[in-house]
């Protein structure tokens, strides 16, 4: 199984439950083809099954709840081409299943609560990004779809929110500070005192001086840039769009901050938007809008989230040809000899 593969390129994708790991991970399968990519979830890796765990009093976001040294052993040997026999957490049941054969891929994404948290698993990524969702936002989203399709009350999804919290902080959201990028979505500030949620702010935050990844800018790379796009060219309803770009800082690291407040009314348009954006990593003139268009009834995608998932994926690609292209004279040097 590892002979056709010369080079694995892991990809870490970090969030909470319901931030949006699932929709970006069927762009990423767009891009890249679902026989190029293997996704492991890594929640197979709890070591306490749910019984256990309220036995103990803790929840799976605690890394006491977690195997990190056979996640380490097993996503090692995936990346340097061997096979692994994987345990499966069974989310219906709650229990821990007998494992299965996990074959090495061009691609291999680990997602889930802890893909930077251990910092053994950390240096193994190529590339990585956490979906970091707003608290204001978070609960207006699981309020509705717990009330509305769960039949939960309002004291029941605050009292789930709460009782995660502290992990969350402490366990979780730790981990965007090692991010390559971070997909931030925020309250919108285009419409005062917002409590429905639609209209979302989304940053997409880039670190700077990363081998081989260049962040994406708008008009001018460094500069300050605040834009509200002509309305004849891109078609705004209420509240209308306004973008953002700039140098900022964050947890200490330089970072380049794309923004998009607001959201868009035709999704063609956004080639208006695309076409004054540099260092996309796209192959073609258009690429990142048709990847958009592809799947209209991905959610986010008639605001910034979607987009700059799409952003994210192209970089990804753009890592795994570098990586490959560095690799195979490499390889055609050791078959030489």
């Amino acid at each position: 199984m590892t002979s056709h593969i010369d080079r694995v390129v892991l990809i870490g994708v970090a969030g909470d439950s319901g931030c949006g790991k699932s929709t970006f991970l069927r762009r990423l399968a767009d891009l890249f083809g679902e026989e190029m990519m293997t996704v492991i979830c890594l929640d197979d890796y709890h070591s306490l099954d749910r019984k256990q765990r309220k036995e103990h009093g803790v929840t799976a976001l605690n890394p006491a709840a977690n195997n990190f040294d056979l996640m380490y052993e097993q996503i090692k040997a995936l990346k340097e081409g061997k096979s692994i026999e994987k345990p499966i957490y069974n989310h219906e049941t709650g229990m821990i299943d007998p494992p299965e054969t996990v074959h090495p891929n061009r691609i291999v994404v680990i997602e889930g609560l802890h893909p930077m948290y251990d910092e053994r698993v950390r240096e193994l990524l190529d590339f990585s990004v956490y979906l970091d969702i707003d608290d204001e936002v978070k609960i207006a989203w699981k309020i509705q779809r717990d009330m509305a399709e769960r039949g939960h009350t309002y004291e029941d999804v605050m009292a789930a929110i709460n009782s995660r919290r502290p992990d969350f902080e402490a366990y979780i959201d730790v981990q965007k500070q090692y991010a390559d990028v971070v997909i931030q979505i925020l309250p919108t500030q285009l419409i005062p005192n917002d409590t429905e949620r639609k209209v979302l702010r989304v940053r997409l935050i880039q670190k700077d001086g990363i081998e081989g990844f260049e962040p994406a800018y708008l008009f001018d790379e460094g500069s300050t840039i605040d834009w509200i796009p002509c309305g004849r060219k891109l078609t705004c309803s209420y509240p209308g769009i306004r973008l953002h770009y700039g140098p900022d800082e964050y947890y200490g690291n330089s970072v380049s901050v794309l923004e998009v407040d607001g959201q868009f009314d035709r999704l063609e348009e956004v080639i208006y938007i695309e076409s004054h954006l540099s260092n996309t990593s796209v192959k073609h003139y258009g690429e990142l809008t048709e990847l958009l268009l592809k799947h209209k009834e991905y959610p986010g995608s008639a605001n910034g989230s979607g987009l700059f998932q799409v952003l994210v994926g192209l970089k990804m690609r753009a890592t795994y040809e570098r990586l490959v292209s560095a690799e195979a004279p490499l390889v055609a040097k050791a078959s030489a000899n």
